[in-house]
């Protein structure tokens, strides 16, 4: 199986089990969980849907000409997986107070239900959301018991906070076109394939800065000149971080630091990176520009887009991570925060067998 993310480390070493992700659309349930409530009033219809096999945009615009709006008008938090059984909310711009008959949207379109709706005063926007719950099935896996036991340290040490392959699309296309892009000083109107390829490109450098601190044995160990972030809070569809306050690591507080790293209370983070230079110093800045070096497509893309410099922490700890056994099946349910990614969590756990889709 082609795996855009073969190159980067595991933290606890490649697995040994093979198994299989998404077998079946129940194998990967996901509810979107937003973290606020509807006004109850407002221009904007909130539409709650669970859809199967389906991609999030697709049902956007199929519910947009239900409604007899424009697709524009129809928005979303997140964008969820479309091989698997998901659960999120729409917005629809409808501001004289109707309520659509969505008899016959729902008779075309049996793999999409329409669980409830509400209304509200604005739209949603991508990152609205506070994370998702995830109940995800490993089938046909080879060594169980290998599995639980990376499942047991995982609760004590988390994953890397990898960016998933469904980020790099299709084969990787996403980032061969990132960076065709940066390479050929592409410009463009169309705002959503700008968005696209920037969070691709990225994504991939963060992975690749990610994987360079396992390799040298920095994952949960600040240096020198590192960003450490405090009051994280996952909600960013892109960085997956927004509102942490950030530290310089110097040689006065990096026993401290670390010491908080143990207990939990503050994260090493790596570059989102941007137009600008690196805020790291010293050792920290010595590991992560190589990363951006190495990429002089992807950077010209993100300068020529005058991006913004973030950070996004390095760890990934699944919150309320429980775990069943019946047989060669391992179901996980656990939430993560938005912009996290599940599969990040599954790709430390089993090598996955190329799956021929059962569902469309």
């Amino acid at each position: 199986m082609s795996d855009i993310l073969s190159s980067l480390a595991y933290l606890n070493g490649k697995p040994t089990a093979q198994g299989k992700l998404k077998a079946q659309a129940d194998h990967f349930q996901v509810v979107e969980n937003l973290g606020f409530e509807f006004d109850g009033h407002g221009e904007h219809l909130m539409v709650r849907i669970r859809k199967t096999g389906e991609n999030t945009a697709f049902v956007a615009n199929e519910l947009a000409k239900a409604c007899g709006v424009k697709s524009k008008d129809v928005s979303w938090s997140g964008l969820k997986d479309r091989h698997a059984v998901t659960e999120q909310w729409l917005s629809v711009h409808l501001p004289k107070g109707e309520t659509p008959d969505f008899t016959e949207f729902l008779a075309k379109y049996p793999q999409i239900e329409i669980l409830t709706t509400c209304r509200h005063n604005k739209k949603l926007r991508p990152g609205d959301h506070i994370g998702n719950g995830f109940v995800v099935t490993m089938s046909e896996v080879t060594d169980v018991a290998d599995v639980v036991r990376r499942l047991e340290n995982i609760m004590i040490t988390g994953v890397p906070n990898y960016f998933g392959s469904q980020r790099f699309g299709h084969k990787g296309n996403n980032l061969s076109e990132a960076r065709r892009w940066g390479r050929n000083n592409v410009r463009t109107r169309d705002q959503n394939k700008r968005s696209l390829f920037l969070s691709t490109a990225r994504s991939w450098i963060f992975n690749s800065i990610v994987s360079a601190r396992i390799e040298q044995g920095l994952f949960t160990q600040a240096i020198l000149g590192d960003i450490a972030l405090t009051d994280v809070k996952a909600s960013d569809e892109d960085t997956g971080i927004t509102n942490a306050k950030p530290i310089l690591v110097n040689a006065d507080n990096l026993a401290n630091i670390n010491e908080s790293i143990a207990n939990d209370s503050v994260q090493i983070s790596a570059a989102m990176a941007g137009d600008n230079a690196l805020p790291t110093q010293d050792a920290a800045l010595a590991l992560e520009q190589p990363c951006l070096d190495a990429e002089p497509d992807l950077m010209a893309l993100i300068r020529g887009n005058r991006m913004r410099h973030d950070r996004r922490s390095i760890m990934l700890k699944a919150q309320d991570l429980q775990w069943s056994v019946d047989g060669d099946n391992i179901t996980l349910k656990f939430a993560l925060g938005s912009g996290c990614f599940a599969t990040s969590i599954v790709r430390e756990l089993i090598e996955e067998i190329e799956v021929e889709r059962q569902y469309s």
